[in-house]
């Protein structure tokens, strides 16, 4: 398949397969067909105008993937209303909602990449062997062209939340 890279990411030190071609920073930022919490269909224009960081992760009911939402739901309440947190993931829109509710995440955007992996498959997080998303982070500019870019390599690894909220707010200085 086009987009394949083998050993792209591990798992507790298990490489495996990820679907979909990288992204790079001073990309246009794909298009992606996601589904919310009410079952609406979410597109990247849906948050047009706005500053996007997205996190792509595998599961929310995970330990890390938990605590990497919960930390962007509380970075959340310093950014603004130009910012926009979505999180992706492969759990169905049911579970993450629940999640949501469960956690008092209330500032990030959940958004479940289930039906189509579309999310996935445009920016390269698409975990062949498990169906998940690869950790990821991307900032995304007002004009959708992607300031920041981190897979992180190794799933049951935190992402590097300082430098994502550095970009962060050099994309938000202009």
């Amino acid at each position: 398949m086009a987009g394949e890279r083998v050993g792209a990411v591990t798992f507790k030190g298990r490489p495996l397969t990820v679907l979909g071609s990288p992204v790079k920073v001073g990309d246009k930022a794909p298009d992606f067909t996601v589904i919310d919490g009410d079952l609406v269909e979410r597109h990247l224009r849906d948050f047009a105008g706005k500053v996007k960081l997205i996190a792509s992760v595998p599961s929310l009911d995970t330990g890390i993937c938990d605590a990497e939402t919960r930390r962007w739901n509380e970075e959340a309440a310093n950014l603004g209303d130009e910012v926009v947190i979505l999180t992706i993931s492969a759990d169905l829109p049911f579970a993450q909602k629940r999640w949501c509710g469960a956690a008092g995440v209330d500032r990030v955007i959940t958004l479940s990449d289930h039906r189509d992996m579309s999310f996935a498959l445009a920016y390269g997080t698409y975990v062949k062997e498990l169906r998940l998303e690869q950790r990821a982070v991307f900032i995304v500019d007002k004009e959708d062209v992607i300031r920041y870019v981190e897979y992180v390599p190794e799933i049951a690894q935190h992402p590097n939340y300082e430098a994502a909220l550095a970009a962060l707010q050099e994309v938000l200085k202009g």
